[in-house]
């Protein structure tokens, strides 16, 4: 997780247009229909809802929980890219310490190794600014469960490509206009084929080829993978 934001100063509400130059992508070219049309996106809508209703109840504890653990917010958002370069705010229970980005530049300023781990793959394995809770909500994914809102208000698919920050696109190379031209995923192809252990190159030619060769067949395959992929409690991004 990168860049963590306050909610109060960063509403649901709006998007902005990210235009990258990157091949592949121009700040001229009229926005691309996304992958799957209306029937992924008619799949979507139920399946996000469902599982919303489902675990309500376990997504009011978790927000108890941080709320009497750790104080302040329990949700915080981070502006991704999605479709077509429109940025959103990703929502996610709050797994970090307070001032986490503080935290982040004193380690990595302290430790030259993490601050190499970190720029090779944006994630840290001894990363100081995650709770004590936060480590069980990442390990077991719960953190990421409000991210169902972000599906039902179309900011992204159950199944796609991981959201990522604007500073990661540019790393995606010629692969750019293949992230751009779907909704970033609740979980993907990279999710069920290695999580944690896969390289950052393995990781963006995964959402590559998921988008390259994107089916209605692979997506329920790719769910029904998820499960068990999420029970082996590493992490997913």
């Amino acid at each position: 997780m990168v860049h963590p934001v306050d909610m109060e100063r960063s509403p649901l509400k709006g998007t902005r247009r990210f235009f990258p130059t990157l091949p592949g992508f121009s700040s001229w070219q009229s926005p691309a229909p996304c992958i799957g049309g209306w029937v992924k996106r008619a799949t979507d809508i139920p399946i996000a809802l469902l599982a919303l209703i489902m675990l309500l109840p376990l997504m009011l504890m978790t927000a108890l929980l941080i709320k009497v653990t750790t104080g302040g917010p329990v949700i915080f958002g981070h502006r991704r890219v999605g479709l077509n370069g429109n940025t959103f705010c990703c929502l996610k229970f709050r797994t970090m310490v307070r001032d986490a980005d503080t935290a982040l530049v004193h380690h990595l300023a302290c430790n030259p190794d993490a601050a190499r781990e970190w720029q090779e793959t944006r994630k840290l394995q001894n990363d100081p600014r995650i709770t004590t809770l936060g480590k069980i909500l990442r390990s077991s994914s719960i953190d990421e469960l409000p991210q169902l809102i972000n599906v039902l208000r179309g900011d992204m698919s159950c199944v796609g490509p991981r959201p990522i920050v604007a500073e990661e696109l540019e790393r995606y190379g010629a692969g750019a206009s293949d992230y751009l031209k779907a909704r970033p995923g609740l979980t993907g192809l990279w999710q069920v084929s290695g999580r944690s252990s896969l390289s950052y190159p393995e990781r963006v030619a995964l959402d590559c080829a998921y988008v390259r060769q994107w089916s209605f067949r692979n997506d329920v395959v790719i769910l029904l993978k998820t499960i068990p992929a999420v029970m082996r409690y590493d992490r997913t991004s």
